[in-house]
């Protein structure tokens, strides 16, 4: 599906921010689209995929490393099962579904703290520990994310792929999408900022349950898009609305400290003036945005009817560049273009 364009000046401090970022990280790439209201107000790209000599150009095809923006689309895998009542409720203990795992360590964890980074688990290794009560702190933690494939999987006997290439892929026609066991020429490199970066590496998995995700800037806007619009394209209802209203609304524990970020199915959702939070100060109540390690960010504000993203091809944050300031700072800068709109 394609949006009208129509370039808009008044969004142009959202590339000036983009170009700005772009300075302060390790990277050979970035780009930048913002929809607003049904159309393409701005869609910028600058850099090489690769700092090798004669990279191929990036250009609106052109597919990012999105990290852990892909837990958008494992939220998504979530929400859908919960809906068509393979999971029976996001309050059932991780242990009725995966009870191979040490119950010592698991008890009391539920399928909600998996999705709201509450769970209190971490692991070092192969060994998982408890490092504090389940629902009680928040930490971003990977050891929930692998046990919530493993549940998608085994609840639906799909992968998170399958369901979101007939869910989502193939009714939008998405072809610019995936997970990926080989690089192809469209692929970016991911531009490591410290050696000792350099044990990093994608997975050979295409079942949606590890980090080698990619998706060009266009299309992980019209990602953001479908959920702006509750799951309905061009009139059609895609979607079920319900499993969008999942994924976006706050699910996190209530007795949890109001100044943590806040989560729906792993997406950040704006309700309180968390200290915390990774939005911005002026992004509006009910707005949700989700990040990756690469500097790739989705944020969506349905009050003003607005996708915004930004991509980039650096791994992790440069001595001195402070990431959660910088990012806050996007989602404010996009809302001062909409000021200006007005």
């Amino acid at each position: 599906m394609l949006l009208e364009k129509v370039n808009n000046i008044n969004f142009s401090p959202v590339f000036d921010h983009v170009k700005n970022t772009f300075k302060r990280v390790k990277g050979s790439d970035a780009s930048a689209l913002v929809i607003h209201k049904d159309s393409v107000v701005l869609e910028e790209y600058i850099g090489e995929q690769s700092n090798k000599p004669d990279s191929r150009i990036v250009q609106p095809d052109t597919q990012f490393h999105v990290a852990s923006v892909r837990k958008s689309y494992i939220g998504f895998a979530v929400a859908y099962a919960v809906f068509n009542g393979y999971i029976n409720s996001i309050d059932d203990l991780v242990l009725k579904y995966l009870p191979e795992l040490d119950e010592s360590c698991w008890k009391g964890t539920t399928i909600r703290h998996l999705l709201t980074h509450t769970h209190g688990l971490s692991q070092t290794g192969e060994t998982i520990y408890r490092e504090y009560p389940a629902g009680e702190n928040w930490t971003y933690k990977q050891v929930g994310i692998n046990a919530l494939t493993t549940i998608v999987k085994r609840t639906t006997n799909r992968t998170i792929a399958d369901i979101l290439h007939e869910q989502v892929f193939v009714p939008l026609g998405f072809s610019e999408t995936n997970w990926y066991a080989n690089k192809h020429e469209k692929l970016v490199d991911v531009i490591l900022a410290y050696d000792e970066d350099k044990n990093w590496k994608i997975s050979n998995s295409t079942e949606g349950d590890e980090p080698n995700m990619y998706v060009s800037t266009r299309e992980l806007a019209m990602w953001g898009f479908l959920h702006l619009n509750e799951g309905k394209i061009n009139g059609k209802q895609i979607i079920p609305k319900e499993i969008i209203h999942m994924a976006t609304s706050i699910q996190s524990p209530a007795k949890i400290d109001k100044d943590l970020p806040q989560n729906g199915f792993l997406w950040f959702v704006k309700d309180l003036p968390a200290k915390k939070t990774e939005i911005g100060e002026k992004v509006s109540l009910g707005s949700f945005q989700i990040l990756g390690y690469t500097g790739v960010t989705l944020l969506v504000i349905p009050e003003k009817s607005l996708v915004a993203v930004r991509m980039f091809n650096s791994f992790g944050s440069p001595e001195g560049f402070d990431y959660l300031s910088d990012v806050r700072s996007f989602g404010d800068t996009v809302v001062g273009c909409l000021e200006k709109e007005i």
